[in-house]
């Protein structure tokens, strides 16, 4: 399997990072996950404007990111790969002598691409839904940039894997925000709500995505608040994530989310979400 890393496209068993890479020492750099869909990228262009704006909030000089679309088509064309897939893009701030302000300007950033096969979660994720746990917010206040600091989400997932459950869910102010790896939405009394776009959250493409469908399907929205002291009032809850696409959530803490089963408010934008990832023609 090939990757890139720094102009080159090598074998992934030969690609190699400097250990004072700035990636390994800090997790000074930002990364992007793209699906691809029976060969096609599914919505690189906002995969790759989201890293663009990480890239100049977090001030690493790489100023063609526009180019990372083409490595990953060869990737994909080098490698073989034409059914489902991910590509993954990590750029950090390059390889320097360790301390903790940047190092000189004219660093090279590290740029890595790779693309690989993906294997679907089973069908019945999505069909028959997912069990979620709650876990404090204890992650910096920075999550709108995707950054490759992602020890927090990697412990509660953890939680949620020794729990049995697939995700788990961050509460900050008795708020339910997302999840480790994946945006978050409800169903209350008929209107679809999510957590308003903010720095204590990622700004999902899916979650733009599954916004965007909604109102093409006419389904009320609203960016507000979850509590989860009003847990009663929740309908319907599911993921929504690049790898998650939109999945339901069947129970959280135990507790059965409204009937115990996937909702039709989500049953509709599965299957609009799917129709956009496949679409005819």
């Amino acid at each position: 399997m090939l990757v890139y890393l720094n102009g080159e496209y090598i074998p992934h068993a030969e690609a190699r990072i400097s250990v004072d890479d700035r990636g390994f020492l800090f997790a000074d750099g930002v990364y992007e996950v793209v699906r691809v869909y029976e060969g096609r990228p599914f919505l690189m262009t906002e995969h790759l404007e989201r890293m663009a704006h990480g890239l100049r909030e977090l001030r690493i000089a790489f100023d063609d990111v526009a180019s990372l679309g083409d490595i990953a088509a060869r990737l994909l064309d080098e490698n073989d790969i034409r059914g489902d897939a991910t590509i993954y893009f990590q750029i950090t701030r390059g390889a320097a002598p360790r301390k903790h302000a940047f190092p000189a300007d004219g660093t090279p950033p590290t740029v890595y691409v790779a693309a690989k096969p993906f294997a679907q979660h089973p069908d019945a994720f999505f069909h028959d839904g997912v069990a979620a746990i709650t876990v404090p917010d204890n992650r910096w206040a920075r999550c709108d940039i995707k950054s490759v600091s992602l020890l927090p989400n990697v412990l509660a997932n953890q939680m949620a894997k020794e729990a049995g459950a697939f995700e788990a869910l961050f509460v900050r102010d008795g708020v339910l925000l997302e999840g480790s790896h994946s945006n978050l939405f409800g169903v209350v009394d008929g209107t679809l709500v999510t957590y308003p776009r903010c720095n204590y959250i990622l700004p999902g493409i899916t979650r733009d995505l599954v916004l965007r469908i909604a109102g093409e399907l006419g389904i009320p929205t609203r960016e507000a608040p979850i509590f989860v002291d009003r847990f009663a009032r929740i309908d319907e809850l599911f993921l929504s994530g690049t790898t998650t696409e939109v999945m339901p959530i069947v129970r959280v803490d135990g507790k059965a989310v409204g009937s115990g089963r996937p909702g039709e408010i989500t049953r509709r934008l599965q299957e609009a979400y799917r129709a956009a990832a496949h679409p005819k023609g």
